[in-house]
C-alpha cells in the first residue's frame, strides 16, 4: 500500500505497454501453474488489521502520518484515510498453538497502536464503521498524503464521471452524491488469508464463497453510517458503492462492480480469476517495470509479477485470489475480506477460528459446492447476512432454507471444529474459541445487534450526533476491557461524563429532518410548512443545492401589503443571498455570524453548496440549558 512509483493510468503509450505486461505475467503465471512451481504441502493462515484511529470526543483522528513517523515496527502501514492504520501480522503455520499465537499477535498489535495513539492525544478502535465518522470527514484533507491514493482517487473518479452515488436503505436510508473515494476509507476489516495449492485452488476458493455468508452473519459489526441504521454489515453496501465506476449503460448491462462477490463458482482456478480482472476491469494504476515476467522464467527465476499483483490490488473481490513469492518460492492464497474489525481482540480470533476450521473440515464434508446449491443463492445469502446478521435466513444445500443462527449452530460449528482437530489444532485452544462462538451464536448479540439495541436505549439525546457519540464511547470501553462482544451490557444514557464533546462541530448541532421548498412553488406551501412544522425559515432547494432561504417575516410583509391572496412563486420572496456555514466549522463561529448579522437561522452546505442542514435559535437552547444548569451547580 506503500508505494510511490505509480501513476493514475499514465499515458495511452504507458497504457498499453502496462497491459502488455498484464499479459505477460498471466502467461508466466500459467507456466508456473503448469510447471508445479507453487507451494504445496503445507497450510500457511495470515491476517490483516485495520483499525481506526480517534480523538477524546471518540471522533476521527487524522493522525496517521505524524503516528507512523514516530512509530518504529514495520508491520504498520498507512490507509486510505488519516485516521485508518493497518497492520499486518505474520504467517503462521496451521495447527498447533496458531490460534493462541494470533491472539497474542493481536493483542500486542492493538497494544503498540493505542500507546502510539495516545502520546498524539489519540486512542485506536476496532470497529467495521466509525459511528462518529461525519460527511466532513470525507474530504480529501483527510485522504493520507500519499500519490497512490491521490492517483487512485483521481482515476476512479475520471471514469466514473466524478460522482460517486450512494443509495442504501436500512431502518433508516442514505442517500447521497460524493465526488472522491474517501467512503472507502469508512471501513475497516479484519482480513484472514488461507494459502492453498494450484492443485486445490478451485475447490478452496468455491468453499470459501460458500462459507462466507455466515462467516459474516455472526462477525457483523458495521450497522451505522452518518448517523444512519443500515445493514448490520453497512460495510458490505458501502464499499461496494464507494468505488464503483460503471456508468448506466455497464451497469444495464450487467458488467461486475470493481468491489464484488463474483457472478460463478470457480472451475478451473486462480488464473481464470485473474484473467477476468483483466478483461473486467480497465488498468487504473501503473508503475515503472522492470524485466518481463516470462523472460525472469527462462532463465530460471520465480517472478513477482508485479503488473498482475498491481491491478488485482484495485479489484476488490470479497474473497480475493492473491499470488506472492517468499524466499523465491511462488505460493497463492486467498484473502477473505468480508470480516469486520472488531468489537474486540477475542471475537476476532474466535471469527478466525471459524473461517479456518470451516476452510479445512469442509473439503470433507461439502467438497465440491457447485452442484449442492446455485451460485446466485450463494451471493443472495451473503447479502442478506450483511443485511441482518444471525437473522438472516439462507438458502443452503441440497435446497434447504435454514436460518443463519442454526445453520451455525447444527452444522457449521461442528465442521470448524473437526477441521481445526484435524489439523492438529491444539484441543484446549479449540474449545475455548468454538465454545465462545457457540455462545455468540445462541445470545444472538453481534457488535451491530448490541449498537442498534445500545442505540434504542440513547433516545433521549435530541441530536443523533450526541447519541451515536455516547454509544461509541461505551463501545470502546467494552473493547478496551477486552470481554467477548455477546457478554457486553447495552450503552445506558449520560456514560461519557463530558456533554461538550458532541457540540464541537457545526455537524453534531444542525438538524437535518428538513422541510424545503422549490423556488417554483408556491408561497403558501411554504407559509403552511412554517405553521404546521413551528418553524420560521424554509430553505429553498433546486437540484439539490441551497439556492435561497424564505423567512416568515417576508410572508407577514406579503400579507401586509395586502397580497396574501395572490399564488405567488417562492423565487419572488425568497432571500438569495444567504450567509451559510460548513459542517465542520465551530458552532462558536456560527453563533458569532447569526449574532452580527441578525440571523434567526444559518443554513449548512458542504463544498459544492449541497444543503446538509439548519442551525437556528432552537438548536442551541440544549447547550444553552446545560451551560446553565452546570453554571448553577444543577447538573
Amino acid at each position: 500500500m506503500g508505494e510511490q512509483d505509480i501513476r493514475a493510468g499514465g499515458n495511452g503509450e504507458e497504457r498499453r505497454l502496462y497491459t502488455r505486461a498484464l499479459l505477460d505475467d498471466l502467461r508466466a503465471l500459467q507456466r508456473i501453474l503448469d510447471g508445479g512451481f507453487i507451494e504445496s504441502g503445507i497450510q500457511r493462515v495470515g491476517a490483516e488489521q485495520e483499525m481506526f484511529l480517534i480523538d477524546r470526543d471518540y471522533s476521527p483522528a487524522s493522525i496517521a502520518p505524524e503516528l507512523l513517523a514516530g512509530l518504529d515496527d514495520p508491520r504498520f502501514t498507512t490507509e486510505l484515510g488519516r485516521f485508518n492504520l493497518e497492520a499486518n501480522l505474520a504467517p503462521q503455520v496451521f495447527g498447533g498453538t496458531f490460534l493462541r499465537d494470533l491472539h497474542a499477535e493481536l493483542t500486542d498489535i492493538n497494544a503498540v497502536a493505542r500507546s502510539a495513539a495516545q502520546a498524539h492525544g489519540a486512542d485506536v478502535l476496532l470497529v467495521g464503521i466509525l459511528p462518529t465518522l461525519q460527511r466532513s470527514h470525507l474530504s480529501l484533507e483527510h485522504m493520507t498524503p500519499m500519490p497512490r491514493y491521490f492517483e487512485l482517487n483521481k482515476k476512479l473518479t475520471d471514469l466514473r464521471g466524478g460522482i460517486f452515488r450512494t443509495h442504501i436503505t436500512g431502518t433508516d436510508e442514505l442517500k447521497f452524491d460524493h465526488d472522491n473515494v474517501m467512503l472507502e476509507a469508512c471501513n475497516t476489516s479484519y482480513q484472514l488469508h488461507w494459502q492453498t495449492s494450484a492443485e486445490e485452488f478451485a475447490q478452496a476458493y468455491n468453499i470459501a464463497q460458500l462459507i462466507t455468508a455466515p462467516l459474516l452473519a455472526v462477525a457483523v459489526n458495521s450497522a451505522v453510517l452518518l448517523n444512519k441504521r443500515l445493514w448490520h454489515e453497512t460495510r458490505i453496501a458501502l464499499f461496494e458503492q464507494s468505488v464503483d465506476v460503471r456508468d448506466d449503460g455497464a451497469a444495464a448491462r450487467g458488467q461486475s462492480r470493481r468491489v464484488g462477490f463474483g457472478d460463478h463458482w470457480v472451475d478451473e482456478g486462480i488464473h481464470e480469476l485473474f484473467q477476468e480482472n483483466v478483461s473486467e476491469h480497465r488498468v487504473v494504476m501503473t508503475r515503472e517495470l522492470q524485466e518481463a515476467s516470462t523472460a525472469m522464467l527462462d532463465r530460471g527465476e520465480m517472478p513477482s509479477l508485479d503488473a498482475l499483483c498491481l491491478h488485482n490490488g484495485t479489484v476488490y473481490r470479497w474473497n480475493r485470489p492473491c499470488y506472492g513469492v517468499v524466499d523465491g518460492v511462488p505460493h497463492i492464497r486467498i484473502e477473505n475480506r468480508v470480516i469486520p474489525a472488531g468489537p474486540t481482540v477475542v471475537d476476532e480470533v474466535v471469527n478466525a477460528a471459524l473461517f479456518f476450521g470451516l476452510m479445512a473440515g469442509m473439503k470433507k464434508h461439502v467438497p465440491d459446492p457447485r452442484g449442492r446449491v446455485p451460485f446466485d443463492a450463494c451471493r443472495a445469502n451473503f447479502v442478506a447476512a450483511a443485511r441482518q446478521g444471525l437473522y438472516a435466513g439462507f438458502h443452503w444445500l441440497d435446497d434447504t432454507d435454514i436460518p443463519a443462527d442454526e445453520l451455525l449452530k447444527k452444522e457449521l460449528i461442528p465442521i470448524a471444529r473437526e477441521g481445526l482437530l484435524d489439523g492438529g489444532t491444539d484441543p484446549a485452544d479449540v474449545d475455548h474459541y468454538m465454545g465462545l462462538l457457540q455462545e455468540r451464536v445462541e445470545s444472538r448479540r453481534t457488535g451491530a445487534l448490541w449498537m442498534v439495541q445500545s442505540l434504542e436505549r440513547l433516545t433521549h439525546h435530541e441530536k443523533p450526533g450526541e447519541q451515536h457519540r455516547e454509544m461509541t464511547a461505551e463501545f470502546a470501553r467494552q473493547q478496551w476491557a477486552g470481554t467477548p462482544v455477546h457478554k457486553w451490557t447495552l450503552a445506558q444514557p449520560a456514560t461519557t461524563g463530558d456533554w461538550r464533546a458532541g457540540f464541537r462541530r457545526v455537524d453534531q448541532v444542525m438538524s437535518t429532518k428538513l422541510h424545503t421548498v422549490s423556488p417554483d412553488d408556491v408561497v403558501d406551501l411554504a407559509a403552511s410548512l412554517m405553521d404546521w412544522k413551528h418553524i420560521r425559515h424554509v430553505p429553498v432547494e433546486e437540484d439539490g443545492r441551497l439556492v435561497g432561504i424564505l423567512s416568515s417575516r417576508a410572508v407577514l410583509r406579503l400579507v401586509a401589503r395586502g397580497e396574501g391572496d395572490k399564488a405567488m412563486a417562492v423565487r419572488d420572496l425568497m432571500e438569495t443571498n444567504v450567509l451559510t456555514i460548513g459542517p465542520g466549522e465551530s458552532p462558536l463561529a456560527a453563533i458569532d455570524l447569526m449574532k452580527q448579522n441578525s440571523l434567526g437561522s444559518l443554513p449548512v452546505v458542504d463544498d459544492e453548496g449541497r444543503l446538509l442542514g439548519i442551525l437556528s435559535e432552537r438548536d442551541f437552547l440544549t447547550v444553552a440549558g446545560r451551560v446553565l444548569r452546570e453554571a448553577m451547580g444543577e447538573d
